[in-house]
């Protein structure tokens, strides 16, 4: 029988190398999330960021009115209950 030690066998290194290298790209996957997150748009900011013409009843109107809107044109019609 040889006597070698263990870490003189190739086949060791390949069987440790497998989830070394997945360890190794967690970490950097996590680094790479931690350190190049998006901003967040607050309510203000992101109105600010939006067309100049649109006005307060258009920019926060809900998705069907914005949907028709875009499709005809027309502003939606404020409710005269409120």
């Amino acid at each position: 029988m040889d006597k070698r030690p263990w870490w003189s066998y190739g086949h060791v290194w390949l069987v440790i190398s497998g989830p070394l290298i997945v360890v190794l790209a967690s970490f950097t996957t996590f680094y790479l999330a931690a350190h190049g997150q998006d901003p967040v748009l607050t309510s203000p900011s992101a109105e600010t960021q939006g067309s100049a013409t649109t006005d307060d009843r258009t920019s926060l109107a809900p998705a069907m009115q914005a949907r028709n809107h875009a499709a005809t044109g027309e502003l939606p019609v404020k409710d005269s209950k409120k």
